[in-house]
C-alpha cells in the first residue's frame, strides 16, 4: 500500500531544512545516519544539502523496496556516491559501520515511534561523535486536555506526551535542546494526500491482510480528520551534553524560600547590589512571570547559579527579557548557568513565548541559539554594540516584531 508514495510520515523539504538549520554548524562533509528512512525523502536532502557541500549519508530500513527506490533515486540525483543504503534494525545497530562515535548527525523523522522516543534517545546516543547531533520528530499531544476521541485511538497504539514530556526525557537522558520546530498542517497533507488517494483505488479483496491494512489506515485518516487539532509531529533538535554544559546542575523554579540565596548569588556573582537590587524590585513589578524565574542546584541542594526572565516588549509585541544570569563564583565555568539558562528557556517555550531577549557577551549566548537582534530589525533603547542584544525565536511560527525593545520600569531604561 505504501510503495512509491513520496513519505512514510507527515513532513516536507521545508521541515527537513528548518531542522537542519536549528543544528548550527556543521563539518564540510558530515556523516549522517537516517534511521528508518523510508523512500528516503530527507537522506536525499541531506546528501545534497548538509554541510558546507552536502553529507555522507548512510541509510538505514527494514523495507528493501524502500532502499532500492532510494538507491535509483540518489543515482537520478548524481549523489550514488554520496548515499548508501543499510537493510538493518535501527533499534540494534552493529558491526564496524555502526560504531561507537561513527556519525556527526543522527537523524530520525517520523521513525522513533517505532523503539518509542525514550528508547531511541537511549539507544542512538552512543552513535554521535563530540558534538554530534540527533534530530528526530515525534507526535505528541498539541492540547493540554485531549479528548476521549483522540485518546481512545492514540491510548492503546501509542502514549503521546507534550512537549513539554519530551523535553523533560530528552534532559533527563542527557541532551540539551538547541531547537524546537512545530510541523505544520502541511506536512500532514504532504504524506496523508498522496496515501488516501493510495486508499481509495484499493478494495482489500487482494488479500486479508490488505483488508486489514486499508481499515486501520482508514481509521487513521478518519481520527485526523476529527481530531487534527489535538496532536501533531514536532521536530527535536538535540546534542548530547558534555563537560560544561550543566549536565551536573539540576535545574528548577525557584521557591519563596530560595528567594534569600537568589539574592546572594546574584551578590557574589556580580560584586555589586544593582543586578540582586533588580530581583528584587521586579519580583513586586507586573513584568514579573511566576515560573519564569529558575535556579540550578549544587550536589548539596544550594543555589548555584539563577536567571530570569520578565516581561518586555518590541514596539508594544510581548517579548521576554533574560536578565540577570548569575552564577555563584565558586562554580563559574562548570556549566551551572548554562544549565539554568537552558532550562529556563525551555520552560518559556512550553508556555507559548515566542522571543527572548538578551543583552550580554556575544561568545556566551550564542550556545544558546541567541543571534545579533539587529538581524530581525530589533534595537535597544540606548547605544550598544551590535553584537552584544541578541535576541533568540522560541516559535517560528510566530512573527518577530521590529523595533525598539521597551523594558520593565526596574530596569530604570
Amino acid at each position: 500500500m505504501h510503495h512509491g508514495l513520496p513519505r512514510q510520515a507527515p513532513g516536507s523539504d521545508a521541515s527537513t531544512r528548518r531542522l537542519l538549520s536549528l543544528c548550527g554548524p556543521l563539518p564540510e562533509r558530515p556523516r549522517v545516519l537516517d534511521l528508518g528512512c523510508g523512500p528516503g525523502r530527507s537522506a536525499l536532502l541531506l546528501a545534497a544539502e548538509a554541510g558546507a557541500g552536502g553529507a555522507e549519508v548512510t541509510a538505514v530500513d527494514l523495507h528493501a523496496p524502500f532502499l532500492e527506490e532510494l538507491r535509483a533515486a540518489a543515482a537520478a540525483r548524481g549523489l550514488g556516491d554520496r548515499v548508501r543504503t543499510a537493510l538493518a534494525d535501527m533499534g540494534s545497530l552493529t558491526g564496524e559501520d555502526f560504531e561507537d562515535g561513527c556519525f556527526d548527525l543522527v537523524w530520525a523523522e517520523g521513525s522513533a515511534y517505532i523503539l518509542g522516543f525514550d528508547a531511541a534517545l537511549a539507544r542512538w546516543k552512543r552513535l554521535l561523535a563530540p558534538g554530534g547531533t540527533l534530530v528526530l520528530t515525534e507526535c505528541q499531544w498539541t492540547v493540554p486536555e485531549p479528548s476521549a476521541g483522540a485518546r481512545a485511538f492514540w491510548d492503546p497504539h501509542y502514549a503521546l506526551r507534550t512537549t513539554a514530556g519530551n523535553l523533560a526525557a530528552a534532559q533527563a537522558a542527557g541532551y540539551r535542546v538547541l531547537g524546537v520546530h512545530h510541523l505544520p498542517d502541511a506536512d500532514w497533507a504532504e504524506y496523508y494526500g498522496p496515501l488516501s488517494e493510495r486508499v481509495r483505488t484499493l478494495s482489500g479483496a487482494e488479500s486479508p491482510a490488505m483488508a486489514a491494512a486499508l481499515a486501520a489506515t482508514r481509521e487513521e485518516l478518519d481520527v485526523r480528520a476529527r481530531h487534527g487539532h489535538e496532536y501533531g509531529y514536532t521536530g527535536y533538535v538535540l546534542r548530547p551534553v558534555t563537560a560544561g554544559d550543566g549536565g551536573a546542575w539540576p535545574a528548577r523554579p525557584e521557591t519563596a524560600a530560595d528567594a534569600a540565596a537568589v539574592r546572594e548569588v546574584n551578590l557574589a556573582a556580580f560584586g555589586t547590589p544593582l543586578e540582586a537590587d533588580l530581583v528584587d524590585a521586579l519580583r513586586t513589578d507586573d513584568s514579573w512571570l511566576p515560573g519564569l524565574s529558575y535556579v540550578a542546584e549544587a550536589p548539596d541542594g544550594s543555589v548555584a547559579a539563577h536567571a530570569l526572565l520578565t516581561r518586555c516588549e518590541v514596539d508594544g509585541v510581548p517579548a521576554l527579557a533574560l536578565a540577570p544570569v548569575a552564577a555563584d563564583p565558586a562554580v563559574q565555568r562548570s556549566g551551572a548557568g548554562s544549565s539554568v539558562v537552558r532550562a529556563l528557556l525551555a520552560a518559556a517555550r512550553e508556555r507559548g513565548e515566542s522571543l527572548v531577549l538578551v543583552l550580554g557577551h556575544p561568545e556566551y549566548y550564542p550556545r544558546f541559539g541567541f543571534v545579533p537582534a539587529s538581524h530581525f530589525g530589533i534595537r535597544a533603547p540606548f547605544e550598544v554594540p551590535d553584537g552584544a542584544m541578541m535576541a533568540l525565536v522560541l516559535d517560528d511560527s510566530v512573527p518577530v516584531p521590529a523595533g525598539t525593545i521597551g523594558y520593565p520600569a526596574p530596569f530604570g531604561v
